[in-house]
């Protein structure tokens, strides 16, 4: 059976870990993760037209947000975000040269490439957020009292199923 990746994610190189042979999946579980997918779909289809007319993409907003409680390792963003290394290096490239990032060295190992968050980066971070958030949070507060409620009693169900096994 397959593990997570450096940062403790699912990247795409080991996606067996997320099948365990305990299990059986039901016709059920397939339809539900059909729907699932559909409405993932929708979700991330929202926070890129949210981002639209912004000065980053959500990718770019995604890096950044992994990189809001510290460096990390190139090797590591690439993992997480689930690209090759050229890939990621590109989205550093761009997000370098807006002033948003900052290339660093490892302390222990000088030949590894890390990235930093700098303050503008951060205040990009966080506009982005704020701006998805309030949208959200308008999205939210049209729901029925019983739709928000379902909402909250699927949060812990959701932070599972993403969670790192």
């Amino acid at each position: 059976m397959g593990r997570a990746g450096p940062t403790g994610l699912i990247s795409p190189t080991n996606l067996d870990c997320l099948s365990n042979e305990e299990t059986t999946v039901t016709e059920t579980d397939r339809e539900l993760a059909e729907q699932l997918n559909r409405r993932l779909r929708d979700v991330v289809l929202l926070l890129r037209r949210l981002t639209a007319d912004q000065a980053i993409t959500s990718q770019q907003a995604s890096v950044l947000g992994s990189l809001e409680h510290g460096p990390a390792r190139m090797s590591d963003l690439a993992a997480e975000h689930g690209v090759r290394l050229p890939t990621m290096t590109a989205q550093i490239n761009r997000l370098e040269r807006d002033g948003l990032v900052e290339r660093g060295r490892d302390g222990s190992d000088a030949r590894v490439v890390t990235v930093e968050i700098t303050p503008a980066g951060r205040a990009q971070l966080v506009s982005t957020r704020d701006r998805r958030i309030a949208v959200l949070s308008g999205r939210i507060a049209a729901l029925e009292p019983d739709q928000r409620a379902a909402l909250i009693a699927a949060l812990p169900a959701l932070e599972r199923l993403f969670a790192s096994p």
